[in-house]
């Protein structure tokens, strides 16, 4: 175990869990260090694990979040970690709520999620963004669990989230849609809320491809990624590149007219 900042997750209200194959840490006939980690709503790193595989994610959870207070804390993790004992776990043992992602590896609980009438549900958000070269649309939907057949511990409410991309430049536009079980009801998580908690887990996904380094605030990078010099930054051996090279520059001779007009002979 490795607790990369001494943070308290306190002042936080949810924590987003996820491990990742850390891009550039393969050394030699070293295996890629692959990294389970937690990270608070507002990015920072509370603590991190190296464990052997992915397989190995499962059962090194709840030794990852032992050490912390989770009371009243909504804990989100990717589809691997959508497992009973970890709900138990959350709820049971740390007073902590749970949002999880379901995917394919739950074929049951998707299969079921899938059927679900999402076109009736009136509970829903919409969200809407811009940026980056793309125009983004979130609908949130969510729907009170009550007699759906959802064999899941603790479980209050399914939701549905349907993501819109659209390429500004070439006008492309692609689609994903995503379900999560978790254990909060209407009244203390609205569609919007879920689908917040929901985007908590995308940015830790994307931060956990990178190597840690000693980056402000316990976030992760790549150490071979280039990126542009700031000031006050130390000189490093790829920063300098070489002079590039000018072709000669020959000197342009006036027309022997025009000599022989300024410098008359003597």
């Amino acid at each position: 175990m490795a607790d990369l900042t001494g943070a308290d997750p306190s002042g936080s209200d949810s924590i987003a869990v996820d491990g990742k194959a850390a891009r550039g840490s393969r050394r030699g006939e070293l295996p890629t260090a692959h990294l389970l980690a937690a990270m608070t709503s507002d990015g920072l790193t509370v603590t991190q694990f190296r464990v052997a595989d992915e397989t190995d994610e499962i059962t090194r959870f709840a030794a990852l979040l032992e050490p912390f207070d989770l009371t009243g804390f909504t804990i989100t993790a990717d589809a691997l970690h959508t497992q009973r004992a970890h709900a138990h776990i959350l709820v049971e043992a740390k007073n902590a709520h749970y949002l999880l992602v379901v995917k394919a590896n739950q074929p049951a609980l998707h299969r079921r999620l899938r059927s679900l009438p999402w076109k009736d549900v009136t509970a829903r958000r919409y969200d809407r963004e811009r940026g980056h070269g793309r125009r983004e649309t979130r609908v949130t939907r969510a729907l009170t669990v009550t007699d759906l057949g959802l064999d899941f511990p603790h479980i209050a409410q399914a939701v549905r989230i349907r993501r819109h991309h659209t390429d500004l430049k070439t006008g492309t536009v692609s689609r994903q849609t995503i379900y999560a079980v978790n254990d909060l009801t209407l009244h203390q998580a609205s569609p919007q809320h879920l689908g917040q908690l929901a985007r908590l887990q995308w940015p830790i996904e994307n931060r956990l491809h990178f190597v840690r380094d000693t980056t402000p605030r316990g976030r992760l990078k790549d150490p071979h990624r280039s990126r542009p010099r700031q000031h006050g930054d130390l000189a490093q051996p790829g920063d300098q590149h070489p002079p590039r090279r000018q072709a000669p520059q020959h000197r342009r001779r006036h027309p022997a007219r025009l000599l022989r007009a300024i410098h008359p002979p003597a």
